[in-house]
C-alpha cells in the first residue's frame, strides 16, 4: 500500500536547487501573509527572482506584487521595457504597479550625477509605493557581481571603510536576497524555463566606469589572479559592515557620554575630540573608568554622528569636511565657524565645538519670533512669558534697605524711582549697548554677550529690559549703572527667572 506524499514534500521536490538556496535565504527575513514588491526592471536578475519567488510564494505564505521604475533614459526602449515587465506580470497573476520620471532633466536641473539621481528617484518610488500600496518588504534583484563590482568602485574612488561595506543587504523597507547569487547561475535558470529578459544597452557602455570595471577589470581579476575574486570581496564587504557596524555603535556611545543637547544644538568639548588621557584621569600606572578622549578614527566618526543629529536636509559629508572640523577643533581662537553640507555649520565657542542647522542658526541670528512684552508694576508683580526659552522673567517690587542692613534678596535688583514707561522685555538688537554697573563706558552689547559665553545662535532670542528705551538689564549681566539700587534706593525691583514646569 503507498503512502500519500505530503504537501511540503511535493513541494521540495519541484522545487529548484536555486529555488531551496533562496528559500535559505528568505527564512526570517519574510513572513507568512506579508506583501511582498519585487523591483522587476526586465534584466536577467530581476526576471529571474520573480520566478524564484513565485516557485516560492506559496510556501512563504506571501503576497506578490512586480514593481517597475521607468527612469525615460532610453527613449522607445524605456517604454519597452516597461510593457515588457508588465505583461510578464500579468502572465502569472502579479500585480503591477510602475512610476515614471525623466531622470534626465532632473539631472540636468539638480546639476547632479545621473546615476546617483536615478538610483535616488527610483528608491523614493520604492519608498512611495510600499508606503501607498501597504507593502511589507520591497525585494531588489543585486547579485554577488554587484556588490563586487560596488565594493571595487568605491575602492578605485578612494575609500574608507564605510564604502568598502558595499551594497546593503537591508536598508529600511528594502531587502536584497540575491547578493548570494551569480549572474551566470541566474541565466541559467532562465534558460531551463525558456524564459526571456531584456539587456539594457547602456550596461555594455565602456565609456561609464561601473561598465568597465564589469566587463574588463573584474573578469582580468578572476581570470589571471583570482577565480573566487567576486567571492571574496562579497566576504570583504561582509567584513566591513560587521567592524563598521561596531564602531559606529561605539561612536553613539561617545556622543551620548561626552555630548549634550541643547534645543536645536549639539554641543562637545574639543578635548573629546583630541588624542591623550580626559582631565581627571588616572595617575600613571592606575585604572579608571574614565574614558579615553577619543583616538582620531574614532573622533571622525563621532563627529559624522554629530552631523546627522542635526543635518536638515541630504548632503554628502566627506573626509576633507571632517578633517576641517578637527582642524577647527585645533584652533584656540574662539568664534570660527565651517559650513557642511546638508545645511550644518559648526561653531567653535571657547572650549566647545556647537553643531547647529545653518537654517536654526539663521534663525536665532537674523528672523527670531519677536519679543515685546510690556511690564506693568503697578500692582507689584508682573511676569514676562519667554516662549523660546524654559523659563518666565518675574519682575517683584520690594523693600530695599540701607546698606549694611541684612537681606536675603538674590538676583539683579534695579532702583524702582528711576525706571520710567513703558518697561518693555523684547530680544537683543544689533547696535544695543549699555554702561554696566561698574563700568566707566559704554559698550556694545553683543561684545559683552560674547565675553559672557552667549553664542550667536542663542543672542537673537536674548531677552533685554528697556526703561523708556534705554537698556536696564539684560540676562546674564549686571544691571545697567544708572538704573542700579543704591544705599539710597528704597524701592527696589527683584529680576527672577522662573523654570516653566
Amino acid at each position: 500500500m503507498s503512502r500519500k506524499s505530503q504537501p511540503g514534500k511535493r513541494a521540495a521536490q519541484r522545487r529548484s536547487e536555486l529555488a531551496t538556496r533562496l528559500l535559505h535565504v528568505l527564512r526570517g527575513r519574510v513572513h507568512a501573509g506579508q506583501r511582498v514588491g519585487l523591483a522587476v526592471s526586465g534584466g536577467a536578475d530581476s526576471v529571474a527572482l520573480l520566478h524564484l519567488l513565485l516557485e516560492l510564494r506559496d510556501e512563504l505564505g506571501i503576497v506578490l506584487f512586480a514593481v517597475h521604475f521607468n527612469h525615460q533614459l532610453r527613449g522607445n526602449a524605456s517604454r519597452t521595457d516597461e510593457t515588457f515587465v508588465k505583461e510578464l506580470a500579468l502572465r502569472h497573476g502579479v500585480p503591477f504597479f510602475v512610476g515614471r520620471e525623466n531622470v534626465g532633466a532632473r539631472s540636468r536641473q539638480e546639476k547632479a550625477n545621473l546615476e546617483d539621481t536615478a538610483r535616488r528617484a527610483r528608491y523614493a518610488y520604492f519608498r512611495n509605493i510600499a508606503a501607498e500600496e501597504h507593502l511589507d518588504r520591497i525585494a531588489v534583484a543585486h547579485t554577488a557581481e554587484d556588490q563586487a563590482e560596488t565594493v571595487l568602485a568605491h575602492i578605485l574612488r578612494g575609500t574608507g571603510l564605510a564604502g568598502l561595506r558595499g551594497i546593503h543587504p537591508e536598508a529600511g523597507v528594502v531587502f536584497r536576497p540575491l547578493l548570494g547569487f551569480r549572474r551566470a547561475e541566474l541565466r541559467k535558470y532562465l534558460r531551463e524555463r525558456r524564459q526571456r529578459w531584456r539587456e539594457d544597452a547602456t550596461n555594455r557602455d565602456t565609456k561609464r566606469m561601473r561598465a568597465r570595471i564589469r566587463h574588463k577589470l573584474l573578469p582580468l581579476l578572476e581570470k589571471q589572479f583570482s577565480s573566487a575574486a567576486v567571492e571574496h570581496l562579497c566576504e570583504l564587504a561582509t567584513l566591513a559592515r560587521e567592524d563598521d557596524a561596531w564602531l559606529e555603535s561605539s561612536a553613539e556611545l561617545r556622543v551620548f557620554l561626552s555630548a549634550k543637547e541643547r534645543k536645536d544644538e549639539w554641543r562637545i568639548s574639543v578635548r573629546e575630540l583630541t588624542p591623550g588621557v580626559s582631565p581627571g584621569g588616572p595617575a600613571a600606572g592606575e585604572e579608571s573608568a574614565y574614558p579615553r578622549r577619543a583616538p582620531e578614527a574614532m573622533a571622525k566618526r563621532i563627529i559624522r554622528a554629530l552631523v546627522r543629529k542635526v543635518k536638515p536636509r541630504t548632503g554628502q559629508l566627506n573626509a576633507v569636511h571632517v578633517h576641517a572640523v578637527l582642524r577647527l577643533a585645533l584652533q584656540p581662537e574662539s568664534g570660527k565657524s565651517i559650513q557642511l553640507p546638508g545645511g550644518v555649520e559648526v561653531r567653535r565657542e571657547r572650549e566647545d565645538l556647537v553643531f547647529r542647522a545653518a537654517e536654526a542658526r539663521s534663525s536665532a541670528t537674523g528672523s527670531a519670533k519677536a519679543l515685546a512684552v510690556q511690564v506693568d508694576l503697578s500692582s507689584g508683580t508682573a511676569t514676562a512669558e519667554l516662549v523660546e526659552h524654559s523659563y518666565r522673567l518675574r519682575f517683584r517690587v520690594i523693600d530695599w534697605p540701607p546698606e549694611g542692613r541684612e537681606t536675603n534678596v538674590t538676583g539683579a535688583v534695579l532702583d524702582r524711582d528711576t525706571l520710567s514707561v513703558p518697561l518693555v522685555v523684547r530680544n537683543w538688537r544689533a547696535g544695543d549697548s549699555v554702561r554696566l554697573l561698574g563700568h566707566q563706558r559704554s559698550h556694545k552689547l553683543s561684545r559683552l554677550l560674547n565675553e559672557a559665553g552667549v553664542s550667536r545662535w542663542e543672542k537673537g532670542s536674548w531677552p533685554v529690559l528697556t526703561s523708556g528705551g534705554r537698556i536696564a538689564w539684560s540676562r546674564g549681566l549686571n544691571v545697567a549703572a544708572e538704573f542700579a539700587a543704591t544705599p539710597r534706593t528704597r524701592k527696589g525691583v527683584l529680576i527672577e527667572e522662573v523654570p516653566v514646569t
